[in-house]
């Protein structure tokens, strides 16, 4: 069947008024309005989610038991190509070499041994949460006497030992170092450290950790970052989302997980559906500064009221410059070389030093940039945040490192 459009033109002509067919009509009123405002509500909902980013729970807590064990040991690295300790410098290192080989049936009692293929190590590692008899795991070693280069060496087995004493793995295989060191009798060229280095998969695990998740009947999350918003956000989305009542709030850094009838003697299954759960994060408002690098870190919350800062660059600048006069050939016996010191002060102070105005509730892209607009370096940029600080304009904590 064809379908007839009709024109205004032709019901012009045909003393009809102008009409629409029912499909444009409600193409038209119906069909584009909702589109439209089905993409006004998805670009509003991605807005509201990069203005608030959230977090899963599993990145910003951690579970009670579940955590990594330090392990410690003291070993001996073989091999080394005359890089290693000097026996009459390291006498722990001589002992342990004297006593590694009664081990193996020789007896160097009474002699005194010259080898420098020899380095006493500390060897260092974590041991994962859950790791199983058998599992390896990485790691460090790093010298403990004179030894210049740790590069080439094997660890010797090794034991390593928990905060308990006892032997939870053993270590022992070859050692790659991320340094190196060149030598010559005018020079020396070393880049990184040397003396130090890792043995992926060096230890192999010989005892378990006693921890048996599944008989839990109280959990507690504690939080990386303390905050008792943030510990609260956690409580609500756990009991919306697994039941009233489930976890609560007990300071601002733990939040008390109680195992509801339905998981027990199965918590892995509980943690699993909590740990996804999107957490809108909150911090408190801070600024770290490492000194030593000039590094500046500021959070998103912090916060100033209205205060003007200008910054003067003041240069001194001393320089030292010693003459140096001589007897010439025509000078009287006993005549000496003098060096008389000549000392030149210049200061110098740059002019046009700028004045930043920056507003109350600036946001940090703001204070940022009116900071910026002063032209001072890193260093600089400390001291004024400290000054503002003193001034109590500074709504933030300031951790110095």
């Amino acid at each position: 069947m064809t379908q007839q459009y009709y024109s205004k033109h032709d019901d012009n002509e045909h003393g009809v008024s102008p009409r629409l067919d029912m499909e444009t009509v409600v193409y038209r009123f119906v069909f584009l309005p909702i589109m439209f405002l089905i993409i006004l509500w998805s670009y509003l909902i991605a807005m509201s989610s990069m203005a608030h980013a959230e977090s899963r729970v599993k990145d910003i807590v951690t579970f009670e038991g579940v955590r990594e064990n330090m392990l410690m040991g003291y070993g001996l690295v073989v091999g080394l190509n005359g890089t290693g300790d000097k026996l009459k410098n390291s006498a722990f290192t001589e002992q342990s070499l004297i006593a590694f080989l009664e081990r193996q049936g020789v007896n160097t009692r009474g002699t005194e041994l010259k080898t420098q293929n020899v380095a006493a190590v500390t060897v260092t590692a974590s041991l994962p949460p859950f790791a199983r008899t058998g599992s390896k795991v990485d790691v460090s070693v790093s010298a403990m006497g004179d030894a210049k280069n740790l590069a080439g060496g094997v660890l010797l087995a090794t034991p390593l030992y928990g905060a308990d004493g006892e032997v939870y793995a053993v270590a022992q295989g070859s050692i790659s170092i991320g340094g190196f060191k060149a030598q010559g009798e005018a020079t020396t060229i070393t880049k990184g450290v040397p003396t130090s280095g890792f043995i992926a998969s060096g230890a192999i695990v010989e005892r378990e950790t006693e921890f048996v998740l599944n008989r839990l009947q109280e959990m507690k999350l504690s939080l990386r970052n303390p905050d008792i918003s943030t510990a609260q956000r956690i409580s609500d989305v756990i009991n919306e989302h697994i039941g009233p009542s489930i976890a609560n709030v007990s300071d601002p850094g733990t939040v008390v997980l109680s195992v509801p009838e339905i998981y027990r003697n199965n918590v892995t299954l509980l943690l699993a559906d909590i740990e996804k759960l999107p957490v809108e994060t909150d911090q408190v408002a801070k600024i770290v500064v490492d000194e030593a690098s000039g590094t500046i870190v500021m959070g998103e919350n912090v916060s100033i009221d209205t205060v003007a800062v200008a910054q003067g660059n003041l240069v001194v600048k001393i320089e030292e410059r010693p003459n140096v006069s001589q007897p010439n050939l025509l000078a009287p016996e006993g005549a000496q070389t003098v060096v008389t010191p000549q000392t030149e002060i210049t200061v110098n102070e740059k002019p046009g030093s700028r004045m930043a105005v920056l507003k109350r509730g600036a946001s940090l892209k703001e204070l940022v940039a009116g900071l910026n607009a002063l032209g001072v370096s890193p260093r600089d940029l400390i001291t004024i945040l400290q000054t503002i600080k003193s001034a109590g304009a500074l709504q933030a904590e300031i951790r110095t490192r």
